[in-house]
């Protein structure tokens, strides 16, 4: 039996706003990560089932993805263990093209008679879709690769850590939170891998094994004689790696603002929750912003939040088309804007890649849901914009003859579409910190970490908050701020962009569980940027009642 179940988590880094969190898969004990139902043989075995009887049964085209999702996921608050949650989902979905019609099926029965069985339910759906579309599927060419394979470059599977080294992690985050003063905390850890296997009727079968980490918490400081609180949540990323992550190294902090640690490519979750006690105790006294026109410092753990809402979302090809907009809508930036040549998206030192290839990020593989090698591609550049994010079927509307290499599907069980890549801001040439940064700016505010936000169904008018704030006087930080939100819309937002930092900065935000499509799925992606300069921006007092 198939499960697909969800639990609400509160204050993930979102503002304290309830996440739902998708368990897809069947409860296991923690022993069966580390077994393996089937080997490469086995696999190819399988897949050569579905893609003969595709054919046999009169199909052009056919792949098979053959999918083994492992879920760990472990919640706790101040000394307590709130749950912990290990799934495996294994199954066989097979998408093929009959009749110039796509049909898709899927089944968890891991045999040659179910694959047989599925495939032919694939093919009857094309068949019977192919009655009412007018218009052939145009797949553009891929190359046929063989037998090759691709894993993510980790140093220690976090499946082969004990669950009880885990806890231990989280509840010494915990005690140091509560030791530097918090009311409460939460913290959580959620561990991903996907081990999937990939052929198709053009020759290729593709073996992956992707990793994926996010530890996270949340702070609350309370003053009950006020009836105040105030949150502060993790500096933390989601990222493509192992457990390497959770080992701090000294060379991987940056200096922020009041004693705050910046983390990159490793976390030291004790000292940031301990940190983040301290922020919000500072939260609670701290002033209210004033509104008006501010320079903002955008630190990359909060930018990244704003690039996947005003830049990554908007650019991909079938929101533009309007293909996709019961899930937040459709995107301002029509295909008339990218074939003038000449669409300011933003300034000239705005720079914006699409890659499917960076170290540690999330969406980091070597080959998409249809068996594209990856690749980076520009979306912006020096201001302009240039091109979209497009898979197989829908790159010749650009009259491009290349995959983006960007198709993905949650698991086995869902037919891959068209999902955002990782996208990030390319850091200044010229050497110069966000320390330097801050020096040349006479009124503004720092921003650090994600808060709540809202964009509207054309992703052009927005709001943004954040997790700290603190105000910049003459070059220098003078003190937190409270109550901040800006508002832009994304045209002008990107266009009041100044300056950024250098690569030393470079830092990525990610998103573990964005959603799309209807029924929903839920992907991962990574947002890269160095800090980042943008003049007179919009700032709300978001306290202020009427």
């Amino acid at each position: 039996m198939r499960r697909r179940d969800f639990v609400q988590i509160a204050g993930l880094g979102m503002a304290g706003a309830a996440l739902s969190i998708p368990m897809i898969g069947n409860a296991v004990p923690v022993q069966r990560f580390l077994e393996s139902p089937l080997d490469v043989a086995q696999k190819k075995q399988f897949a050569d089932v579905a893609l003969n009887a595709a054919k046999a049964n009169g199909a052009t085209y056919a792949d098979v993805r053959i999918g083994r999702y492992l879920n760990q996921y472990v919640f706790t608050r101040e000394t307590r263990v709130q749950n912990i949650v290990n799934t495996e989902s294994f199954g066989v979905g097979i998408r093929v093209i009959a009749n110039g019609t796509w049909g898709f099926a899927s089944t968890n029965e891991v045999n040659p008679a179910g694959i047989q069985k599925a495939t032919m339910q694939a093919v009857s759906i094309a068949k019977a879709n192919s009655k009412f579309q007018t218009d052939p599927v145009k797949l553009a060419p891929v190359q046929s690769y063989g037998e090759v394979s691709w894993k993510s470059p980790i140093e220690k599977s976090a499946f082969e850590v004990p669950v009880s080294e885990k806890v231990d992690l989280l509840l010494a985050a915990n005690a140091a939170a509560m030791d530097a003063g918090a009311s409460f905390v939460n913290s959580n850890l959620f561990m991903v891998n996907e081990q999937k296997y990939f052929a198709s009727t053009e020759g290729s079968y593709i073996d992956q094994d992707v990793h994926r980490i996010w530890p996270t918490f949340n702070v609350n400081a309370v003053n009950r004689a006020e009836g105040k609180f105030k949150s502060r949540s993790a500096m933390s990323a989601p990222m493509g790696m192992g457990w390497e992550y959770m080992l701090p190294k000294e060379s991987d902090k940056l200096e922020g603002p009041g004693g705050m640690k910046l983390y990159k490519n490793s976390y030291d979750i004790v000292e940031d929750a301990k940190t983040a006690a301290l922020q919000a105790k500072e939260m609670l006294d701290a002033k209210s912003v004033d509104p008006g026109k501010y320079t903002m410092v955008l630190e990359p753990n909060h930018l990244g939040l704003t690039i996947h809402e005003s830049v990554g979302h908007p650019l991909e090809l079938d929101r533009v088309l309007g293909y996709e907009a019961n899930y937040a809508g459709t995107s301002f930036a029509t295909l008339d804007k990218w074939k003038s040549g000449d669409f300011n998206y933003g300034s000239k030192e705005v720079n914006i890649f699409a890659d499917k290839l960076q170290p540690g990020s999330l969406g980091a593989v070597g080959y998409d849901d249809e068996g594209v090698k990856t690749k980076r591609w520009d979306l912006i550049k020096d201001g302009i914009l240039v091109n979209y994010e497009a898979i197989r079927d829908q790159v010749h509307i650009l009259g491009q003859n290349e995959s983006h290499g960007c198709c993905y599907a949650q698991t086995w069980q869902d037919v891959q579409f068209q999902r955002m890549p990782n996208v990030s801001l390319a850091p200044g040439k010229e050497k110069y910190s966000s320390a330097d940064m801050i020096k040349d700016v006479e009124k503004g505010i720092y921003i650090a970490g994600r808060g709540s936000y809202s964009i509207d169904q054309q992703r052009y008018n927005f709001q943004f908050g954040g997790t700290v704030f603190y105000e910049i006087k003459n070059g220098e930080i003078v003190g937190m701020l409270n109550d901040v939100a800006y508002q832009s819309n994304t045209q002008e937002f990107w266009n009041s962009c100044v300056k950024i930092c250098d690569e030393n900065d470079y830092r990525m935000f990610g998103s573990f569980f964005d959603g799309k499509g209807q029924p929903s799925q839920v992907s991962a992606v990574s947002h890269g940027s160095s800090t980042t300069r943008f003049d007179g921006v919009n700032v709300i007092n978001t306290g202020r009642t009427i």
